[in-house]
């Protein structure tokens, strides 16, 4: 199988080079840089996609979790920590695994021996859902509830089947993490889940009763799916 990128978050030296000493004994671990705090991962990953996440808590400047917490669509991610009490939190968050210093090889194979088997079971590449931010607080939408998704200036309004979410975010940025073949952007303001339009014409989309303009631009995009 292909190598899993990843990455270590890590201000302690030591244990930072006995992570990346593991990695380098694990022959499907392929590391892509050390960062000695969150903002300098954060920089990375502005510009660069990995698969998994190595993340101690106590970090300078932005702590582990509310790092992870500003994540929309993390990769895997196992805590390293020598804290226990906060692995609930953790796992709330949908880490793959926790870790407590001293860490052994035995417990750090284990734990990416876990991340390798969803990778294979094809889980990063289905998911099904995303999170977003709506009033300080994360929610997660499916993406079969998803009908459309308007702009509004600095915020988008994502209509689902049964509510409506408000999220400070552009439509480009919520484009980027929406599997591109279940929803289009048809118009500069709008994107549309294709498996919830009801009809069409050269001009309009409907979908359950809602007319949504095709924008000048995107005029071709239904007629080729």
């Amino acid at each position: 199988m292909s190598s899993i990128k990843c990455i270590i978050i890590e201000d302690e030296p030591l244990a930072a080079k006995v992570l990346k000493d593991y990695v380098s004994a694990v022959p499907f671990l392929e590391l892509q840089g050390i960062f000695k705090d969150a903002i300098l991962a954060s920089e990375f990953l502005l510009h660069n996609k990995t698969d998994l996440i190595f993340l101690d808590i106590h970090l300078p400047r932005l702590k582990g979790m509310a790092f992870l917490k500003t994540l929309t669509n993390p990769p895997s991610v196992i805590v390293t920590t020598a804290y226990h009490q906060y692995a609930v939190e953790g796992f709330n968050l949908n880490v793959t695994d926790y870790l407590l210093k001293p860490i052994e090889f035995e417990r750090f194979f284990t734990a990416v021996n876990k991340v390798k088997a969803a990778t294979r079971r094809g889980i990063e590449e289905v998911r099904d859902f995303i999170f977003v931010y709506v009033q300080k607080r994360r929610v997660k939408i499916r993406f079969s509830e998803i009908l459309y998704i308007e702009s509004q200036r600095e915020y988008i309004k994502i209509v689902t089947i049964s509510s409506e979410y408000l999220s400070k975010m552009s439509t480009n940025e919520i484009e980027e993490l929406l599997p591109g073949h279940i929803f289009k952007r048809i118009h500069r303001s709008f994107i549309v889940s294709i498996n919830q339009i009801d009809s069409y014409t050269a001009e309009v989309v409907e979908i359950k009763g809602k007319p949504i303009p095709i924008g000048r631009g995107y005029k071709d995009i239904l007629d080729k799916l």
